[in-house]
């Protein structure tokens, strides 16, 4: 019996100690979670905001370069990706599928001067433009939140508590590949 309690009381300061040493770190982890949620509701706010302003761009590039279907159909469909991404990765993968595509869609109304000087187009690009800055506002912050947790997931000895109460890594919002090459605009056409 004696033994019996000397292993319950062992394991009782070991428990404790853990507890101390990870710093009752759980609370900050939680907070960190939710300021990523919060900032990733955001970011979606903005992806939301870009995907309903698509169909308008799509439709008045249309009417005047019909003959750039498959631009059109890429925006398309990077659009309807987007709408059925469920989790962030895929979000983000579809969001930057997205932005290539747009990229895309940029370079060919560069041919078309008479669409660049449309009233509702420039209305539609100045619409674009502005929710792009701020969704690139948004993804930075947001990776600001998931650099802030990720440093305290991985720090000692909040790195403890992380480990025990299983708080996973969140992915970053990084750049898609295409936008390490600059789009080629040509004049001469």
């Amino acid at each position: 019996m004696k033994l019996r309690m000397q292993g319950v009381l062992k394991v009782l300061v070991v428990t404790l100690a853990v507890v101390s040493v990870s710093g009752c770190s759980y609370n900050r982890f939680t907070a960190a979670e939710e300021a990523i949620k919060a900032q990733w509701a955001q970011v979606e706010n903005q992806l939301q905001r870009r995907n309903d302003l698509i169909p308008n761009l799509v439709a008045t590039v249309q009417g005047f370069a019909v003959q750039e279907k498959e631009v059109i159909q890429s925006v398309a469909d990077a659009r309807a990706k987007l709408a059925g991404a469920t989790t962030p990765a895929e979000q983000i993968a579809a969001a930057n599928e997205q932005s290539s595509a747009l990229s895309r869609l940029l370079v060919v109304v560069e041919n078309y001067p008479e669409l660049k000087s449309n009233e509702t187009f420039m209305r539609l690009m100045d619409e674009l433009a502005g929710t792009e800055n701020r969704l690139a506002v948004e993804r930075m912050r947001y990776n600001e939140r998931l650099q802030e947790y990720n440093t305290l997931r991985r720090r000692f000895p909040s790195n403890i508590t992380a480990a025990i109460f299983g708080f996973e890594e969140y992915p970053y919002f990084d750049a898609p590949a295409a936008a390490e090459s600059v789009p080629t605009v040509n004049f001469s056409q």
